[in-house]
């Protein structure tokens, strides 16, 4: 596990704090203050003011391989202007940002309340006194980025638009992207605060095109980690690569420099899928179809005929009606054995955007991967999916982009250095 995955506590060595809020505004508002962070303790469960930090340099970038925390804010930006120099200063400005944020600092060092009451605060405030909530803040290009700039050679043969699969329904006002940051953390506004004022700098330079709010992670990246349940109440990616296997994350979602373009080593590629569930048909159905149509029992997550959620799947054991484990079953079409071994690493969020306008819920699972090469893992994977899956009846993929990922930060780099330099 690379550097920037170990954490460490305690407050953040320099600058503005937002644990150092108290003593900084004065007595009356660190009472204020005082009543936020138990109020947000109470809805939240999100830890004290000294939870864990995220280191945000090392040789890959965080919330990649971090054990997956708990809340999502996810966005896609267009770029809007033609000067390569103006787009890389606020990359420069980003990585100042990020890093301060994933420490529990404000955006800046004169913040929400030292900025003049004559001038807008540097920092929008809605996380003063929060603690840093393991938040990291990952960033990604998308296709569009290389049609800018001169940077056609250095675009990876792998990142390509994502082809049309069948059944897609997508959206494009929900699709694509030149560029992506996902904030994940353990407290939903400590996410959406940062989003928000990474957000807010960007202006003139690049624009939000869609974004995504998740909560309750739907995978583990960690042995550390219980496997959580998605939407329809199954447990969902109990075969996830895991962080501690370093092995297995070369192989499979890290890239190696001899790859394709030397300035990605060490990152990895990131698919992101908006899956709408059809909750309304899904509640309707009978339990014993709906195992049928995972292959995993419902309550304990272990594959059909077999007691454990860890037992390894067996896919030619046949019952009075035929295979346990049907041979359309999501388990058994998503799985590395019928795959030819092809893995990747799952970080997805449950959504509920409330309804559609005809009393039906808009909710479903916000798919994200992790992976070496898309084309070569993503793609075969997701056309078995596509052609015969059991889940395709409940389902229907709505959003869909594709972005590279550059590796992590040594010293005094920024997002996308390596590609800029």
């Amino acid at each position: 596990m690379s550097s920037q995955d170990s954490k460490s506590t305690g407050p953040a060595a320099s600058g503005f704090s937002r644990r150092r809020l108290f003593g900084a505004v004065g007595a009356g508002a660190a009472l204020v203050g005082v009543g936020a962070i138990a109020g947000n303790a109470t809805a939240t469960g999100s830890e004290s003011p000294t939870s864990d930090v995220v280191e945000f340099r090392g040789d890959h970038q965080a919330g990649i391989v971090t054990p997956a925390q708990d809340r999502m804010h996810f966005v896609a930006f267009d770029i809007t202007t033609d000067s390569r120099e103006e787009f890389v200063a606020l990359l420069r400005k980003w990585t100042d940002m990020a890093e301060r944020l994933t420490k529990g600092e404000e955006t800046f060092e004169d913040g929400a309340v030292g900025a003049g009451e004559y001038k807008p605060p540097s920092d929008t405030g809605e996380a003063l006194g929060l603690a840093a909530s393991s938040l990291t803040l990952t960033i990604g290009f998308g296709p569009g980025l290389f049609d800018r700039f001169g940077l056609a050679d250095k675009k990876p043969a792998s990142l390509a638009d994502l082809q049309h699969f069948p059944a897609d329904n997508l959206d494009p006002a929900r699709s694509g992207g030149d560029l992506c940051i996902q904030a994940c953390a353990n407290d939903p506004q400590v996410a959406v605060h940062a989003i928000r004022n990474l957000a807010r700098v960007g202006f003139g330079t690049v624009s939000v095109k869609w974004s995504q709010l998740g909560f309750g992670r739907t995978s583990s990246t960690s042995t550390t980690q219980a496997t959580p349940r998605n939407l329809f109440g199954f447990k969902d990616g109990t075969a996830n690569l895991k962080a501690e296997d370093p092995q297995m994350l070369d192989e499979n979602v890290w890239v190696d420099p001899a790859d394709d373009q030397a300035w990605m080593g060490g990152g990895s590629y990131l698919v992101a899928r908006r899956i709408r569930m059809l909750i309304e048909s899904w509640d309707r159905t009978t339990l014993k179809e709906q195992e049928r149509v995972i292959g995993r029992s419902k309550g304990t997550g272990a594959p059909l005929g077999l007691t454990d959620e860890f037992d390894a799947l067996d896919l030619d054991s046949k019952g009075p009606d035929g295979p346990l484990i049907d041979a359309d079953a999501h388990v058994r079409l998503a799985s590395k054995e019928e795959l030819g071994g092809i893995q990747i690493l799952r970080r997805g969020y449950n959504f509920t955007d409330g309804s559609d306008g005809f009393g039906h819920l808009d909710a479903g699972l916000f798919f994200i991967a992790y992976c070496r090469d898309p084309l070569t893992q993503f793609v075969p994977l997701q056309l078995a999916l596509a052609r015969t899956d059991l889940l395709n009846e409940y389902i229907q993929h709505v959003g869909s982009a594709v972005f590279a990922c550059p590796p992590g930060l040594g010293e005094s780099e920024y997002w996308g250095s390596t590609l800029f330099a």
